[in-house]
């Protein structure tokens, strides 16, 4: 990548962010914890999809992804971009051309070569809607985006703007400028395929061929998923370590207690349960640093009540100012959440706490009840509202205090609603079914402000194309965050990424209601622990003494 000219996008396009996405699972405690190899046996979750990266948009099988494949660039600590597989990202026509030259020698682990057309072909099968992918709208930009989502698309069709130059370079022709471009190619969705994926996608999703730091071993659904470093792997994440064994669990408690037994080497999932103790356990290395996580919840539009109108934002308005988030924070999170005063984390240039409208993110049980009236006064309420969250998860105390919280203010019947795994929570929230609330959250894919708002609330990220999984649409709030990929600095495209944020401080598509920290702990044997921009763990920095 051209530094100079990709540092000028950045400072011209977006918020450079720090972000996320997440998720939790009971441990099967099968013991690959080999003493006599340098493999870790980390937390691990059942992922929802089979390991597609462009249909990866969860925590249990993010972790797993981000350790197989390698994309164009990286991210470093700070958010800033490095190149990986490009040799250079550079563009012309007011980003709306980018040329993209690869780096030669690079190859997948059946030995097949990483060319342009692997990156071109698995970007095109990402963003037809036929191969029904869920990081779609990543590709929005790209031109011909828009006929890949008719209904009757053939599901070989492609992307119009992507052109296969030779075996080392791609042209990219957008429809509409985005100088965040460069940032969004380190992300699941952009990263490449050898031809077997698409020759057998089943046996591919099962078995997935990467180029990535690590080698996939076996999936035991339910139990472990194992890998080990792959030697032919050219990056910037060479593996510390052997390999690594993802353990899942679907509870976060097993996992701790199976961590506190010596049955465990690394968790990056506290239990509520170990909060108020892990920090101070003696038999443990703790770990409690800033991060780039949000934790919200949805109200989809579809529930009775709460359509994109004046009585759905009211009734969201007043349930968000029900909550009180720094006593719940206090009291269950300890010392390791804040309370949100916008829909970013704190690392990001467009984060604000001056945002026109955030009052509905404060503790304000009148004002709660006098919306509730209002909203009453349009449509009487009538049956409860309840928040789903999954139970193999950390989920579960919280959503029971914001339920009493909003119990308790607006005089309704709101209650818990736990579904018993992720894979069926998730299933749920991505095929649309839920019929009440539900826990959210992200956690970056790239580090840009753009990650967090079109990504989530974008209307083309809605219908099952992206994380906007409760369907908000709001042409306002498109037209702003386009100005916002479309500015000249930094500066400028965070004024319109705020007012953007404006606009869902009144509408309140998903409730924000804190930003985490990165927790984690291990075992005494492990060290080189360390946390990417979003707080995430970079796995390949671990090791562990023999």
């Amino acid at each position: 990548m051209n530094t100079r000219h990709v540092t000028s996008l950045v400072a011209a396009g977006a918020a450079i962010v720090m972000l996320l996405s997440g998720c939790g699972s009971t441990g099967t405690s099968n013991s690959s914890n080999a003493s006599d190899s340098n493999i870790i046996s980390v937390y691990g979750s059942e992922p929802a999809h089979p390991l597609f990266p462009g249909n990866t948009t969860e925590a249990g099988g993010g972790k797993v992804v981000d350790q197989l494949f390698a994309g164009l660039v990286t991210y470093d600590a700070k958010g800033g971009i490095h190149n990986e597989v490009a040799d250079s990202i550079t563009s012309s026509d007011n980003a709306t051309h980018y040329v993209i030259k690869l780096k030669s020698g690079w190859k997948f682990t059946d030995g097949t070569p990483v060319t342009a057309h692997s990156f071109v072909n698995a970007w095109n099968y990402t963003a037809n809607s036929a191969n029904k992918q869920a990081s779609a709208s990543f590709f929005s930009t790209i031109e011909g985006y828009d006929d890949l989502q008719k209904p009757d698309v053939d599901p070989k069709a492609t992307l119009s703007g992507l052109t296969v130059v030779d075996d080392n370079t791609i042209d990219v022709k957008l429809s509409q400028p985005d100088s965040a471009f460069p940032v969004k190619a380190g992300s699941h969705a952009y990263m490449p395929l050898p031809e077997s994926a698409f020759k057998d996608p089943k046996k591919f999703g099962q078995h997935p061929v990467s180029n990535g730091p690590y080698k996939f071993v076996s999936w035991q659904h339910n139990h472990s998923i194992e890998m080990v470093k792959n030697p032919d792997y050219k990056g910037n994440r060479v593996a510390k370590n052997d390999g690594l064994n993802f353990k899942i669990y679907t509870s976060p408690d097993s996992a701790y207690a199976d961590l506190r037994g010596g049955n465990l080497d690394f968790t990056n999932t506290i239990p509520d349960t170990a909060l108020t103790s892990f920090q101070s356990d003696k038999s443990l290395k703790a770990y409690n640093e800033p991060g780039g996580n949000t934790l919200t919840f949805t109200i989809p539009e579809w529930l009775e009540h709460f359509g994109q109108n004046e009585e759905g934002n009211l009734r969201r308005q007043a349930i968000s100012m029900s909550i009180d988030r720094k006593t719940v924070a206090e009291k269950i999170f300890h010392g390791t959440a804040t309370p949100a005063v916008d829909f970013l984390a704190a690392p990001i240039s467009a984060y604000s706490k001056e945002l026109k409208g955030n009052e509905v993110l404060k503790y304000n049980p009148s004002k709660a009840k006098e919306l509730w009236a209002k909203a009453n006064a349009i449509s009487p309420w009538s049956g409860e509202f309840g928040i789903a969250y999954n139970a193999d998860g950390t989920a579960k105390n919280w959503v029971e205090a914001i339920c009493n919280y909003i119990k308790n203010t607006l005089d309704i019947d709101a209650k818990s609603i736990p579904m018993s795994t992720s894979d069926e929570f998730l299933s749920n929230v991505d095929s649309g079914k839920m019929t009440s609330a539900y826990r959210s959250g992200w956690g970056p894919d790239y580090p840009s402000a753009d990650n967090y708002l079109v990504q989530l609330y974008d209307s083309s990220s809605a219908d099952g194309k992206g994380g906007n999984s409760g369907n908000y649409k709001n042409p306002e709030f498109d037209a702003m965050v386009d100005k916002a990929l479309s500015a000249p600095s930094t500066e400028e495209a965070d004024k319109y990424y705020q007012q953007g944020e404006e606009i869902l401080l009144q509408d309140l598509p998903a409730i924000p209601l804190w930003n985490q920290n990165a927790t984690a702990a291990s075992t005494s044997a492990i060290s080189g622990v360390a946390f990417d921009y979003g707080g995430g763990p970079v796995f390949t920095a671990l090791t562990k003494k023999q």
